[in-house]
């Protein structure tokens, strides 16, 4: 896979495609780690003479065209501005993604400028199953530049225009975000230093058995927590009263606590759990000091006994990968359980790796920096399709020669 350093960019026009997918409250950006992690290859090529134009989505918009999906929004006009301080200069704003105003904009870019198309998904084309409706996309993407640059990590599982499309029209490389995600995934699929622990939470087992079934020729331990470990439970003969249940899911489930067995991996699954009547942040919580949970109560985060036991068995591994939260973190009452995990995994000396999505979401709005973990991914979709083993439609098109 071609690096940034081998295109000749030097008073050329690079299309970058960034992830820029932040989350917003009335306009407000409140967590710009995806417009930061986008810095050191903006900056690289600026530094080179490059004049950037930036392709990103954000959230799903929704309608048959450009105009209804751009009257219903989200636009990328409040990242520009975020941009445009973080970066220290202006950012010119196109509002449109590849048509006239692209046009006018990237034409009118100085040396080493900076310019935002608007949200990529406003064009149907950009998600389209047709080939033919995303080439004409990426036709049009493609003639705003001399280079393309793929660096939004965080879409590289999408075959999407603007990430799988556009690198077979003009010479490319992979930018520094995604160079440095590959290599940390790398770390986790290839000898990982041992005891190697992985811990999932969130909603589904649906979701995550496929990256289970791969794992469990990787790691020594899988931690299960979230409303996915209800299934989990449930297969294994517990009551789980009215919490999340797939299930549809725990034959599946079975044999994959069958399997793990005959591999050889702990799987190691909640013995307490907080609970409540309802789905709700003012909902009053309720200790439940064993495995079984009543009828009329739903779990809603891990319970003391069932946090010492997660950090017992985190406290001596080398390698960690974490994708969910183990609670409803979003409802102070029931965030303890998440605190406590990213708590014990902070802790270990070794490679400590966040799965982006929700837990990347939960370490910051508990107040962890950045720093407290090895690596925080930017994507959590395309680290878990890693993490399976499939290939991602967007790295695909980078190795392309």
């Amino acid at each position: 896979m071609k690096r940034v350093d081998d295109l000749d960019v030097a008073g050329r026009t690079v299309l970058l495609r960034a992830d820029f997918n932040v989350p917003l409250s009335g306009g407000t950006i409140t967590d710009d780690r995806r417009i930061r992690a986008s810095l050191p290859t903006l900056a690289q090529l600026t530094a080179r003479g490059a004049r950037m134009v930036v392709c990103a989505h954000l959230g799903r918009p929704k309608g048959d065209d450009f105009a209804a999906r751009a009257a219903g929004g989200p636009s990328l006009r409040p990242v520009a501005g975020r941009l445009a301080e973080l970066l220290g200069h202006a950012v010119a704003f196109a509002g449109d993604v590849a048509g006239e105003q692209a046009a006018a904009t990237t034409a009118g870019l100085p040396a080493a400028g900076v310019a935002l198309l608007e949200n990529v998904r406003f064009e149907p084309a950009e998600t389209s199953k047709d080939d033919a409706e995303r080439a004409g996309l990426a036709t049009r993407l493609a003639a705003l530049a001399d280079a393309y640059v793929g660096d939004g990590f965080g879409a590289m599982h999408r075959k999407h225009a603007s990430v799988y499309d556009v690198p077979g029209l003009l010479p490319h490389a992979a930018g520094q975000l995604v160079l440095s995600e590959i290599s940390v995934l790398r770390q986790l699929t290839t000898d990982p230093p041992r005891p190697y622990a992985v811990v999932l939470g969130g909603a589904k087992p649906s979701d995550k058995l496929a990256v289970i079934g791969n794992l469990l020729g990787l790691a020594d331990r899988l931690i299960i927590g979230g409303g996915m470990a209800y299934t989990f439970l449930a297969a294994q003969g517990h009551q789980v009263g009215d919490s999340m249940l797939e299930a549809d899911q725990i034959a599946a489930v079975s044999a994959m606590l069958a399997e793990a067995a005959r591999a050889g991996v702990e799987v190691v699954l909640p013995v307490d759990h907080l609970v409540a009547d309802r789905f709700a942040s003012d909902a009053q919580p309720e200790l439940v000091p064993g495995v079984d949970i009543p009828a009329g109560r739903r779990a809603l985060d891990i319970g003391p006994a069932t946090q010492e036991l997660f950090a017992r068995k985190l406290a001596d591994a080398k390698t960690v990968f974490w994708n969910g939260p183990p609670g409803v973190f979003e409802f102070p009452a029931f965030a303890g359980g998440t605190r406590a995990v990213a708590r014990a995994i902070s802790a270990v000396p070794g490679l400590t790796v966040v799965g982006g999505g929700d837990s990347a979401a939960a370490v910051r709005l508990l107040g962890f920096p950045d720093d407290a973990f090895t690596h925080i991914s930017t994507g959590g979709g395309a680290s878990l399709e890693y993490l399976e083993g499939r290939t991602l439609p967007g790295l695909t098109a980078l190795e392309a020669p």
